[in-house]
């Protein structure tokens, strides 16, 4: 399972940040930052997500109020 996050989209509402922990706080920009994930576009991020995280990722996914977050399963099937 990956997890992208496309933080030109994020408004700094930082609900994922209370639902997983690999979701940072950035008040310089105002937006979350998604630690450890690798920039696969301009501003858009990705990250494998660790054996045990997976109930927190789709809960971030899911918080989020404008969709800046899109969770895949192994087979690249769009869950959230």
């Amino acid at each position: 399972m990956h997890i992208e996050f496309d933080r030109d989209v994020c408004v700094g509402m930082f609900q994922c940040v209370a639902e997983w922990d690999a979701f940072e706080k950035d008040m310089d920009a105002g937006k979350a930052t998604l630690a450890g994930a690798d920039e696969i576009e301009d501003d858009v991020f990705s990250l494998e997500v660790p054996d045990g995280d997976e109930l927190d990722a789709k809960f971030a996914a899911r918080t989020c109020p404008v969709d800046a977050i899109r969770l895949y399963d192994d087979d690249g099937e769009q869950l959230i």
